[in-house]
């Protein structure tokens, strides 16, 4: 292959290339500046990102560039916004937070910028083994937040049992693109689709590339039955990287889910979906039910992060653009209204556990009005209220099922809707119905708290009322895949 035919071009990594660099730098740093300081290292990952936000804008709509590896179009540029935006979010509550649990840990801030640096990998890879690495620098990066707390048994827990599960999902998706290769003689996700087009759609490696990669990615979005990883990492884990997990990592698996099964197997689509109806039927129902029976917050919000998957992977299964647009715009509003709840849940949470359990909630409105009716506000949006956006949300992604005749699907999105707004409404309940018995104290809320629950609560309500220029733009970055 000649050096041409590469087309090497810089400006598509051109976001990977500056977070990257700004990481470094934040590292190097790191190894200077007293504990006392540590919290620089905080403000300048934020300005990173920050920074970041005009360059992957103006990179979008660059074309397969390192040999077809990497495509920077406006299909990764939409989630590299989610992924900054989550990224912003969750280092903003980070600062707080550590210095309440007496955390010098300088090495949390770039940690968290190599994840974010995984996710757009991912989110831009248009190759099997690339986003395979992108997954790896990701899920090591999470592997270590998740353990911050080390010396704490339900940290220490979450995290084995992450790293523990997560190395065999990873194993099983390479085996999956072990038999992908096989079949096809290619990682290049175009090149896959036009070597598969010729082959039957009984071929039994495909088949098995196929149903491995599905399990693999199950493991990373959290679906029934492949959970069971994601609660106690989650309540293990230091609640802002709960945050992070809940809505970064999901986003980039969506993307790398989205781009594997519509680009590189849509002649298999009739076998994929029996599948992926399956999965999202189960994960809708056990997500909704189980959450009701949790009395620690984390926990029931980590359950409500499956329950969402579910609804989530309906707009991938109708295979249709109203269908994969939906899923994006699902997204962006998952990231508002799930970082807004969880930055509440990060600042009532204090050292010595108050606060993680749901009835800590109780009476919270009469002494917080302002934060409680933020908590109550993306609680009604994640459980799809209108005129918030996750109604939006729901209804696209539901309204799309139905279009494809997925009729006993979306009848189990809504039943399972509804049981989830049971457990919202009982936090609900708690804030402004009942006193409270065990005297939570809510720290003074800063101006980094302030200025996430304003920038999640207008986003949460924006895209509830005004939703048609984000869906356009969920519209026109899916038009590659489907016209």
């Amino acid at each position: 292959m000649s050096i041409s035919s590469l087309n090497i071009n810089f400006s598509a990594v051109l976001p990977e290339i500056f977070l990257t660099a700004v990481a470094l730098v934040v590292l190097c740093l790191d190894l200077i500046l007293p504990k006392q300081h540590k919290s620089i290292l905080g403000y300048l990952s934020i300005l990173g990102l920050v920074l970041l936000l005009p360059i992957v804008v103006l990179s979008a709509g660059t074309s397969a560039s390192f040999g077809g590896m990497v495509i920077a179009d406006h299909f990764a540029a939409f989630f590299n916004i989610i992924f900054i935006l989550a990224g912003i979010f969750t280092l903003m509550i980070s600062m707080d937070y550590l210095k309440r649990i007496k955390s010098n840990s300088g090495e949390y801030y770039y940690i968290i910028l190599f994840a974010t640096v995984g996710m757009m990998v991912m989110a831009s890879s248009n190759d099997l083994l690339n986003f395979y690495v992108g997954l790896e620098l990701m899920a090591l990066s999470f592997y270590i937040l998740v353990a911050l707390r080390i010396h704490e048994r339900r940290s220490a827990e979450g995290a084995l049992k992450y790293f523990i599960l997560g190395a065999l999902s990873s194993g099983i998706l390479l085996y999956g693109i072990s038999f992908a290769y096989g079949s096809s003689g290619t990682t290049n996700l175009l090149e896959i689709s036009r070597q598969t087009g010729n082959i039957s759609s009984r071929d039994s490696f495909l088949l098995l590339a196929l149903a491995l990669i599905v399990v693999g990615f199950s493991f990373k979005v959290a679906l029934f039955p492949f959970h069971i990883w994601a609660p106690d990492a989650y309540e293990g884990a230091p609640t802002p990287v709960a945050a992070l997990l809940s809505v970064g990592s999901k986003a980039a698996a969506f993307a790398v889910f989205i781009r594997v099964f519509i680009v590189a197997f849509p002649a298999f689509q009739p076998q994929w979906s029996k599948l992926l109806w399956v999965l999202s039927a189960a994960t809708m129902v056990f997500g909704s039910v189980v959450a009701i029976a949790q009395k620690n917050m984390v926990r029931m919000l980590a359950y409500s992060s499956i329950a969402h998957a579910g609804v989530i992977l309906i707009g991938l299964l109708v295979f249709n653009q109203s269908g994969v647009s939906g899923v994006l715009y699902y997204l962006l509003v998952y990231t508002f209204m799930n970082m807004g709840a969880f930055t509440v849940v990060t600042l009532c949470v204090s050292p010595n556990q108050k606060g993680e359990m749901i009835k800590d909630y109780k009476g919270l409105a009469s002494h917080q009005p302002v934060v409680a009716f933020s908590l109550a506000l993306f609680l009604l949006s994640l459980a799809g209220v209108p005129p918030t956006g996750g109604f939006i949300a729901k209804f696209i992604i539901f309204a799309a099922a139905i279009d494809a005749h997925y009729y006993w699907l979306a009848a189990i999105g809504v039943l399972s809707s509804g049981i989830a707004l049971f457990f919202y409404a009982k936090v609900i309940f708690y804030m402004y119905m009942q006193e409270s018995e065990n005297g939570m104290e809510v720290p003074s809320v800063g101006l980094a708290y302030k200025l996430v629950f304003l920038l999640s609560a207008v986003g949460t309500i924006v895209l509830g009322v005004y939703p048609s220029p984000f869906l356009e733009i969920g519209v026109n970055a899916v038009k590659p895949f489907i016209p």
